[in-house]
């Protein structure tokens, strides 16, 4: 990295902060009448990003728009809903775009709900294992911050237990792309392909549950603990010889948060039969990108936060450290990893995230279709990442 980087980036924040007005959000009605509010909102974002991926990759030093993002919110005593749209760029705009989230939810009591649509699945800790906007390498393998069409009823006990259960028909499918395939969606899902090298499937009837415990045996109010379970299993239609196969998924969690310091601790196995003659890996994809990964491995995320809050005038900084990996069962292949450093500082709409990325058999950091699989090169990729992020 050199001096440009800096000047950029600097420049990006100045340029981006001219236009600052102090709202965000347009609401309709009252969320506490019969008929509900409805909210609109929209979020602008531009980044900057650094590859050192070696010395033949353009590090594409300059600072581009990034997305586009529609939010709808309903809320009422009793129904709820969501929905968020996104265009992207690549190269032309909204060369890219996709469905997110579309459900709506009715209220049981307080703290019971039943929700039916595109809608995150309840596996892991929650719909984001860690801090970083980059994200840790399970959103890639189609673990975390996977939205899915289907129903979840969401349940509290007096014994300070959550608990989810949940089907789902499909994945949430696919949309506009430059790619022109079924890899033009959000979520990482299995997708059909006509490669031959590459496994053509569709995952459907997805059953998921998950259980998360506070601990209150610790008389400290700053101190707030959970751990939790999940467990995934769902059909695998083979495309190519019409057999259905099955992915089983389980993760453990563990959560901590004193004071202003975060801890989330995620570890499961992924185990994928897809009833094809390729049967070491199956073919994944989301982002307009199509990739291998392997079908048998343990998965593994840590994320530590620590938030400033209101350091001047309504700053907030929460640096971060996220490390996450996938340790493949198959002989021959090498573990993947990805690793970032960073922060987020928000004021008033405004959010900066600065992060510095490390990866290794990484498709998205310097790696191929392959790299989620049988592995790449096996060398550590770096990528510097700053997301602009405006919300009115």
């Amino acid at each position: 990295m050199n001096t440009k980087f800096y000047r950029d980036v600097a420049t990006g924040l100045f340029i981006f902060s001219l236009a600052t007005p102090s709202f965000a959000g347009i609401t309709f009605g009252d969320p506490k009448a019969d008929t509900g509010a409805l909210t609109v909102s929209a979020t602008l974002r531009a980044k900057y990003n650094y590859k050192d991926y070696g010395k033949d990759i353009d590090p594409d030093n300059s600072i581009k728009f990034d997305a586009a993002i529609l939010n709808f919110g309903y809320e009422s005593p009793k129904v709820f809903g969501s929905a968020q749209w996104r265009c992207y760029q690549w190269s032309d705009l909204c060369d890219f775009s996709t469905l997110v989230s579309a459900y709506a939810g009715y209220r049981l009591n307080e703290t019971d709900n039943i929700t039916l649509g595109l809608q995150p699945i309840p596996f892991g800790p929650s719909r984001f294992w860690d801090s970083s906007f980059y994200a840790g390498m399970n959103y890639t393998l189609g673990l975390q911050d996977t939205l899915n069409l289907g129903v979840n009823y969401h349940a509290e006990l007096p014994s300070a237990t959550k608990f989810d259960l949940a089907y789902f028909a499909r994945d949430g499918g696919n949309y506009t792309g430059t790619a022109d395939n079924d890899t033009a969606r959000y979520s990482a899902n299995a997708v059909k392909t006509d490669d031959p090298t590459m496994t053509s499937l569709k995952e459907k009837n997805m059953f998921v549950a998950r259980v998360i415990q506070d601990l209150d045996f610790i008389n400290n109010d700053d101190l707030k603990m959970a751990v939790g379970g999940s467990y995934w299993y769902s059909s695998i239609d083979n495309k190519r010889n019409n057999q259905d196969g099955s992915r089983k998924a389980w993760s453990l969690f563990n959560t901590i948060n004193y004071q202003n310091l975060g801890i989330t601790l995620t570890g499961g196995q992924l185990k994928i039969d897809n009833k094809d003659p390729i049967s070491d890996y199956s073919t994944f994809g989301s982002f307009d990108t199509e990739y291998n990964i392997a079908n048998k491995g343990l998965f593994y995320s840590v994320d530590v936060n620590y938030a400033f809050k209101n350091v001047r005038d309504n700053l907030n900084i929460t640096p971060y450290l996220v490390l996450s990996g996938f340790n493949k069962d198959q002989k021959g292949y090498k573990d993947s990893q990805r690793n970032i450093i960073g922060a987020a500082w928000n004021y008033k709409n405004i959010a900066v995230y600065t992060e510095y990325v490390m990866s290794k058999n990484d498709v998205f950091i310097g790696g191929n279709a392959d790299s989620f699989a049988a592995g790449d090169d096996n060398k550590w990729n770096k990528l510097a990442n700053v997301i602009f992020t405006y919300t009115f």
